[in-house]
C-alpha cells in the first residue's frame, strides 16, 4: 500500500464532499449536510481560502482526507482547528489516518501555530482510542454552542 498525502486540489472537491457526506451518515446526521462541491470550491481556493485540507491518495482515489481552518485563542494566539478528520471506512486501521495527522501536526509546526484543536462525538470511542495516541488532551467543562444564520 503506498499512500500519498498531499495537499487538496480543486479538483479533489467533489471527492472531499463524498468524504464529508460519509462521516455525515457515520455521525447519524446526513440530513444537517448542506454544503456542496461548489461551495467547498469557492470557500478553499478562492480569492480568500478559508480553509486547508490535506487529502490521503491511495492507487489515484482520494480516500481520507484532514480539513481544517485558523482560529484565534485569546489565551494561546493561533490555533489550527480540524474540522474533520476522515478515512473512508473500508480503509481504516491501514495508518491513513496517523499520516493525515501527522502531515496536519507537520503543518501547524511549521506554521507557529500553538496548538491543533478539535471536537470528538463522546460516543465515538474508535477515533477517541485513536487520539490518545498523541497524548490529546480531553475536555469535559465546555458544552458547544451556536447560533444558526439564515
Amino acid at each position: 500500500m503506498s499512500v500519498m498525502i498531499r495537499s487538496a486540489l480543486k479538483e479533489d472537491c467533489s471527492a472531499i464532499y463524498d468524504l464529508i457526506m460519509e462521516l455525515a451518515i457515520y455521525e447519524k446526521a446526513p440530513e444537517k449536510m448542506v454544503n456542496t462541491p461548489e461551495r467547498l470550491l469557492e470557500d478553499g481556493f478562492g480569492a480568500i481560502p478559508l480553509y486547508t485540507c490535506f487529502v490521503a491518495e491511495l492507487e489515484g482515489e482520494v480516500v481520507g482526507m484532514s480539513f481544517c481552518y485558523i482560529r484565534y485563542s485569546t489565551w494561546v494566539g493561533k490555533v489550527l482547528y480540524l474540522e474533520d478528520l476522515i478515512v473512508k471506512e473500508d480503509k481504516r486501521r491501514q495508518g491513513i489516518g496517523k499520516l493525515l495527522i501527522d502531515q496536519t501536526l507537520t503543518y501547524a509546526r511549521n506554521h507557529n501555530f500553538a496548538r491543533l484543536s478539535w471536537q470528538v462525538l463522546d460516543w465515538n470511542t474508535p477515533a477517541i482510542e485513536f487520539y490518545k495516541q498523541w497524548e490529546t488532551g480531553f475536555d469535559s467543562e465546555w458544552l458547544n454552542a451556536w447560533i444558526e444564520l439564515k
